[in-house]
């Protein structure tokens, strides 16, 4: 038996949504939107590959204005797909496959732009020994730090997800 949105009958409900709201806020503390951090985990808790406008509305009891905005900036990152539902004027979003693996390597662009801004900024600031200009070249160097192992660590990530689990582990 199976809820409305497709949830699993039996289901933790309240546990489910108290994760949602303690994730959202834990994301929202560290400056990512609060409405589009509870879009993304009612998708991630939801049993559902996908769900309308309409049902993140009701799950997360807010307007679907809220949620049109959360679910734009979600697909702007890389973490939301918005797929048509046939035969109706409706979408549904679901998670991007590997939402984790897919926004980290989204993440590498924004790491570039920074790079790319502070280089540019760096010419600008006067005496590279200048506080500014050390407090910017030690964040550009801390992004493409950052940037430099983002590939590897994906690649490791692919490799333990397809390696066999191991015995006692």
């Amino acid at each position: 038996m199976t809820t409305v949105d497709g949830g699993q009958a039996g289901r933790g409900e309240e546990a489910v949504r108290g994760f949602v709201e303690k994730l959202a806020l834990l994301f929202a503390d560290w400056g990512f939107p609060r409405m589009a951090a509870r879009v993304l985990f009612a998708l991630m808790t939801a049993d559902a590959p996908g769900l309308t406008a309409t049902q993140l509305a009701a799950r997360l009891e807010v307007s679907p204005a809220a949620i049109s905005g959360a679910v734009r900036y979600l697909g702007q990152i890389g973490f939301v797909v918005r797929e048509p539902v046939p035969g109706s004027r409706r979408d549904h979003y679901r998670l991007r496959d590997h939402t984790w693996y897919a926004g980290t390597a989204t993440a590498v662009q924004f790491y570039d732009v920074v790079i790319s801004a502070a280089d540019e900024l760096l010419g600008s600031l006067g005496s590279a020994h200048s506080t500014a200009a050390e407090r910017v070249a030690e964040m550009r160097d801390f992004f493409a730090f950052v940037r430099s192992r983002v590939p590897g660590l994906l690649d490791e990530w692919q490799a333990s997800r397809a390696a066999p689990l191991q015995s006692g582990s």
